[in-house]
Order: C-alpha cells, then structure tokens, then sequence
C-alpha cells in the first residue's frame, strides 16, 4: 500500500534516508550511501568466498604460525597499498598528494565525494583496507594454501626487515648524538 502522502512506493524510505543522513553528517561529507555500497561489496565477496569454501570443503582453521604471519604479511601489504610512492598511482583517482609522512611513505587527502570519496577513505587507510588484505590471505590459505603461505612469508619478511631498519636508523641516529 503506497503512503497517505500520495507518494510512490520507497519514496517516504529515500526521505526517512535522507534525513538520518542529514542528521548523522550535519555538514560534513559522510557519503552514508557510498559506504554502504562499500560494505555489501565487502559482504557479498565474503559471503561467496563463504560458500565457495564450504562447497570445496577446504575451509579449516588457521594455525597459530599462519595466524601471526598472514598478521605481519597484512600489515606490510596495507601499507603499501595505503602509502607506498609506487602505489600511488592506483590511488590517485582518489586522493591528492600532500607530501611524504615518514620513511617511504607518502601523506594523501581524500578527494570527490560519494563513492569516489568512500573508496579513497578505504585505499588511502592502512586500518580500512587490511581487513580486505587480511580476507584475501584468508581466502588464500583455503583456495592456494602452498602459493599464499609463499607469498604471506615475502611480506612478513619484509615487514620485519622493515623494523630492523628503523631499529638500526634509530641506533645509528642515537650514535650520533652522543
């Protein structure tokens, strides 16, 4: 039954939409809608990469030495997808160089608006976008265990020597000052 208002179907939704939005963003630009058309690509991705694995039967749990180094191997990797220079390109669309916020790694703004905005939030944020890394290395660990093992090891790999070399600049930089 459409609403007493006369109006088409949906259209005291889209309103009802319209206003918790206005409400929640005041005046900044929150692309509600955009983030939700965010979180159902996350979530139909999952939901598929779910049944996938169900029907090939190969879903079983991670031990501890994948956990910690599908952990290390998500850091690096959202790192570079959120910061690296080389990177940059793919998230150029989105964002706007400001400048460099540390060794090797470059400071960006978000730029556009709704989902161009959404998905430089997600690309430009190494917290946002490791949880899509972290499911890529889980969905890897159940469909090519042996390849994603390989490639979870390079990246841990270079995470930790990632920490030594800060550890030894650190040193070298305390050295010196002395």
């Amino acid at each position: 039954m459409a609403p007493a208002t006369g109006s088409a179907p949906g259209h005291t939704h889209r309103h009802w939409w319209q206003r918790v939005a206005a409400e929640y963003s005041g005046s900044a630009d929150r692309p509600l809608g955009a983030y939700l058309g965010v979180m159902a690509t996350y979530g139909g991705l999952v939901g598929g990469l779910t049944l996938a694995g169900r029907r090939a039967r190969k879903v079983t749990p991670p031990g501890v030495a994948d956990i910690v180094l599908a952990a290390l191997a998500t850091h690096k990797v959202s790192r570079l997808i959120s910061k690296d220079p080389v990177t940059s390109p793919l998230r150029a669309p989105f964002t706007r160089y400001v400048g460099t916020s540390g060794d090797a790694e470059l400071s960006e703004e978000v730029r556009g608006t709704g989902l161009q905005k959404a998905v430089g939030e997600l690309i430009s944020c190494p917290f946002c976008i490791g949880l899509w890394v972290a499911t890529g290395f889980g969905a890897g660990q159940v469909f090519a265990p042996t390849l994603t093992r390989l490639a979870m090891a390079v990246f841990s790999e270079l995470a930790i020597a990632d920490f030594l070399h800060f550890g030894y600049s650190l040193a070298e930089q305390r050295q010196q000052h002395e």
